[in-house]
């Protein structure tokens, strides 16, 4: 198996807990997403995964083996953590190929994965010429190398224009689809709701949820309905005899509250009261996220 696991994993700067005793796993076949205020421990953890630092207690490995003991890293786990890694005065392609040449990569796939990150026709220009967002996919494309089955991306969209935050999200989503084990952090909830399937968030080191994204924004939303309607008066009075109250929200819109769609839907057609619009209203994930961490943001500004 390809999954990473997680047990009692433990980090000390220190006096201070950087991680506390954290266990869960990431599993293939998903988009995990791996969330929370900075501090919270998301990089020193993705760091423990992959050998660069060293717990203090616990465990994490990959496919029941730590990282450092894996013969040839590369062709089995990607990661993307500093897009500034690479050496400036070094041309792209040299980058990538002192890469493949150490972890026994056919050259061969260096002109592929320049050529799927969009980076073929600079692939002999100097790293330090690159912008933020030409640096993050030569990163990308050395997390992909050795085509592995395991990703850790840390904020993967970062710097990257439109066309690329489009690109790097259909590319971890048809990775995960492939079966493979993608684990990404991300401090962009609009953009993480778009590709996420599943959610690991922490909070002062902590684990405060290990769920899919559904299930977590379901659990943080108060059940809501909008609705049009032909006829609101029928519709009002319905609503009423099951103790429910609608509100006009403008432009011939109603909300509710208390119900879902599904149930609203039913009692208009035992009703025979036409409807234009029926929809749910859920939270987002970022207020849904919001609601979770909000105690434990060591770091929040004075509001307006």
């Amino acid at each position: 198996m390809n999954r990473i696991e997680i047990r009692e994993l433990t980090k000390d700067h220190g006096t201070r807990r950087v991680v506390d005793h954290l266990t869960f796993d990431v599993l293939p076949g998903k988009v995990t997403g791996f969330l929370g205020p900075n501090g919270a421990g998301k990089s020193t953890t993705m760091r423990m995964i992959l050998g660069l630092d060293r717990p203090t207690a616990g465990s994490a490995t990959i496919g029941g083996s730590r990282f450092t003991a894996l013969d040839r890293p590369l062709r089995q786990v990607g990661a993307l953590l500093d897009p500034q890694a690479a050496h400036g005065g070094r041309r792209a392609r040299d980058h990538l190929l002192a890469l493949a040449v150490s972890n026994g990569i056919p050259p061969a796939r260096v002109d592929t994965v320049l050529e799927q990150t969009g980076l073929a026709t600079v692939a002999r220009r100097r790293v330090g010429t690159f912008s933020l967002g030409m640096r993050q996919r030569l990163g990308i494309a050395a997390a992909l190398l050795g085509d592995p089955a395991v990703l850790l991306l840390d904020e993967p969209t970062n710097g990257l224009d439109p066309e690329g935050i489009i690109w790097i999200r259909e590319l971890m989503r048809a990775l995960a689809a492939e079966g493979r084990t993608v684990f990404v952090s991300s401090h962009l909830m609009a953009e993480s709701a778009s590709f996420v399937d599943h959610l690991v968030v922490l909070g002062q080191g902590r684990l405060l949820a290990d769920t899919p994204l559904s299930a977590f924004i379901d659990a943080r939303s108060t059940p809501r309905v909008r609705l049009s309607t032909t006829d609101p008066a029928r519709m009002e009075a319905a609503l009423a005899r099951s103790g429910l109250t609608m509100t006009a929200t403008g432009e011939g819109r109603w909300s509710v509250d208390g119900i879902r769609a599904e149930r609203l839907g039913a009692l208009a057609a035992e009703e025979g009261i036409p409807l234009l619009e029926l929809s749910d209203e859920r939270a987002s994930l970022e207020q849904a996220y919001l609601e979770l961490t909000a105690e434990h943001a060591p770091f929040s500004a004075a509001t307006a």
